[in-house]
């Protein structure tokens, strides 16, 4: 009998997804051992913390320049761009991302989806995003995933994210924003998916504040020294993969630039997981040859339409005391350099509200008021909110890649096409209407509802989105395997192939679960094949 080496996956990308299947992968494989690859750098002394969780303001600026990717700054050189490309354009409005049509040599070339962004660095947009997890619901799921199999995916997902399903629920401003609301919206929806609170990912600290998850978190036992899963996990930043190699139906292993000394390598694995974003990877796969039919396309994302309120004076008062107030603000001081102090939503529903809405409370609003302007000041404070429209996938809508042209990285060039049709715009319509009625519920206006440009969303799906069967239409299986590769996964928001109006993190971690669960099949029967052949296991998955 033969001795099995141990299995290795490489992982690409470090955010929240990439980060599940490290983890998953170590606890069902007792002898896997997991190579993470990160382009970017690390932000955080903890690797992948969420940036929202540093108190010093200069601190977290500093984190969130670092991750900007060909703006970053003092930093490009460390991200591996030459010291005299030319880089133009602006910082997106999410700080800490950055464009990827930027002016100059870049790339994307996206004039019909102008906000096109992405970060670069350890934890990828889980160092920077909102932390919202709402659960799919009726058509945004994946209706090839059973009910049963589909709720306890889902479960998973909330314990590795931290799901908090009543965060901010003490406070008295939150509850009066929620009464108002459910006031203004009384019997119109359906039960259970009324006027709540909105579930985040993050836990409860004894001060009132909420230490929010990033990758971190996800990767958990991972990154404990005294964890025996920590030995068997290695995160690489600074490390740029260019290449997955394959042969026949196998990944071999991936091509990875370190940036730091730009020596090339080629690192050997039985299962290669593609988790960076829903352009770079799909990116990637083309750069290497992998190139279903549909990679790229069906792009989606869910449009917004915002606006902001001073919340009325007279409204507040009749529920919420001075008293009740003061408190609020006292708690709020313990954390104020975090600015959402209670987030509200109404969920999506389908037929009569197809739409979701999320209400952010913040003692101060979202940009700088005149002092001379009304609300400016205002004792009670503000809401930003927004609803999220869907986009139904359509094979027009996505990124074409060019071999003739690269991008700052030296990978093909990606042109993004993108336009709303008859359909989302009347919906974009009906969302606008429903935000009047709901901001009206609230107080005056501060900034008139209004449609974000394409792409501000940053929840980008549909790029590498999975199937029930190999149609031309999806790129991965139902197991999150690329078509004809079977030791290939990808994950992240690209895999979604529904119109969806919800942030889509918890959706995309609930496939990776199942697509680790896969994985983690695949290595043990690897293993029992191995102990009978070992011949027999190098020939069917080229380790």
């Amino acid at each position: 009998m033969s001795h099995t080496p141990s299995p290795v996956v490489a992982v690409v990308g470090s955010g929240p997804i990439g980060s599940a299947y490290a983890r998953l992968i170590l606890e069902g494989s007792p002898d896997a051992r997991v190579v993470m690859f990160e382009a970017g750098p690390q932000l955080t002394s903890i690797p992948g913390e969420s940036v929202r969780n540093i108190a010093d303001p200069d601190e977290k600026a500093r984190a969130r320049e670092m991750s900007q990717g060909p703006q970053a700054g003092a930093y490009r050189e460390t991200l591996g761009i030459p010291a005299g490309a030319v880089v133009e354009g602006m910082f997106t409005a999410r700080q800490g991302t950055h464009l990827l049509d930027f002016g100059g040599d870049g790339s994307a070339h996206a004039p019909t989806f102008p906000a096109a962004a992405a970060a670069t660095n350890v934890g990828g947009q889980g160092a920077h995003w909102t932390c919202a997890i709402p659960r799919p619901h009726g058509s945004e799921r994946v209706d090839f995933i059973n009910d049963a199999e589909w709720d306890d995916l889902i479960e998973v997902a909330e314990h590795l994210l931290h799901a908090q399903s009543a965060a901010f629920a003490d406070s008295p401003i939150g509850a009066a924003i929620r009464d108002l609301l459910a006031e203004e919206y009384a019997g119109e929806l359906p039960e259970g998916r009324g006027v709540g609170t909105l579930p985040v990912a993050g836990d409860p600290q004894p001060d009132g504040s909420m230490r929010w998850t990033g990758a971190d978190m996800v990767l958990g036992p991972l990154l404990d020294p005294a964890s025996p899963l920590a030995q068997r996990f290695e995160l690489r930043d600074l490390s740029l993969v260019r290449r997955i190699e394959t042969d026949g139906s196998r990944a071999t292993g991936v091509v990875v630039e370190d940036l730091r000394t730009h020596e090339t390598s080629f690192f050997a694995a039985d299962i290669v997981v593609v988790a960076a974003d829903a352009f770079r990877s799909p990116q990637l796969l083309w750069a290497s040859g992998i190139r279903p039919a549909a990679l790229g396309r069906y792009l989606t994302e869910h449009h917004v339409v915002i606006t902001t309120v001073a919340l009325d004076e007279e409204r507040m008062a009749a529920r919420v005391s001075d008293e009740q107030l003061a408190a609020e603000l006292s708690r709020r001081s313990h954390n104020p350099a975090d600015p959402v102090a209670a987030v509200n939503r109404i969920p999506f529903s389908e037929p009569g509200h197809p739409f979701s809405l999320q209400v952010m409370y913040a003692e101060t609003p979202p940009f700088q008021l005149d002092p001379d302007h009304p609300a400016a000041g205002n004792k009670w404070g503000y809401v930003n909110m927004g609803y999220g429209v869907r986009k139904f996938p359509r094979v027009e809508d996505g990124v074409t890649f060019h071999d003739d042209e690269t991008d700052y990285r030296g990978l093909p060039n990606m042109t993004i096409e993108y336009a709303l049709t008859e359909r989302e715009e009347a919906e974009i319509e009906q969302a606008t209407v429903l935000l009047r009625r709901a901001a009206g519920a609230l107080g005056p206006f501060v900034a008139e509802p209004r449609l974000l440009p394409n792409g501000s969303s940053l929840h980008y799906m549909g790029t590498m989105r999975m199937g029930a069967r190999d149609d031309g239409t999806s790129v991965a299986d139902p197991y999150s395997r690329v078509w004809d590769f079977e030791n290939l996964v990808v994950g992240g928001n690209a895999l979604i192939p529904t119109a969806n109006t919800m942030n889509p993190t918890l959706m995309s971690t609930a496939i990776a679960v199942r697509g680790a669960r896969a994985a983690v099949a695949e290595l043990a029967q690897r293993a029992g094949q191995g102990e009978q052949s070992g011949a027999v296991n190098s020939e069917r998955v080229g380790a």
